[in-house]
């Protein structure tokens, strides 16, 4: 059986590995939250709508056949956990920031281009704040 030669890695090799760790932890929590707070399609629901549907699945409930009762159950503990979200703000200012700091340097080591991020869900906003342009330099 051959033994393998152990592979050195330079000091620079292991500050740029170190750097790039760095930079993916403070750019995936952004994409993360765009992700996780991206506008469904469709027509948007309020807390006025839900309240209205859930009023109905209320009457609805009283007189349902089972099989359906357990589909209107389900409804309405989704309609409550959707009113929950709505009623929480999302404040994205600190990941946008750690987003903003490193995403340039990161996307000129990966190749990574501004219709990537686009693509992805990142305002261009955001990528010019950057400093990621469209153009290719």
């Amino acid at each position: 059986m051959a033994t393998r030669k152990k592979r050195v890695v330079s000091d620079e090799q292991k500050a740029a590995m170190a750097e790039g760790r760095a930079q993916s932890r403070a750019l995936a929590p952004y994409l993360e939250a765009l992700e996780t707070h991206r506008p469904k399609r469709g027509r948007k629901r309020t807390p006025e709508s839900i309240d209205r549907r859930l009023a109905a699945i209320r009457e609805e409930l009283r007189f349902g056949k089972q099989i359906k009762r357990v589909a209107l159950l389900q409804e309405r503990r989704d309609l409550i956990a959707e009113r929950q979200r709505l009623d929480k703000k999302v404040d994205l200012t600190a990941y946008e920031e750690a987003f903003v700091a490193n995403a340039k340097s990161y996307s000129e080591r990966r190749g990574i281009t501004y219709e990537a991020w686009r693509e992805l869900g990142v305002p261009a906003s955001v990528l010019k704040r950057a400093g990621i342009s469209r153009s290719r330099s």
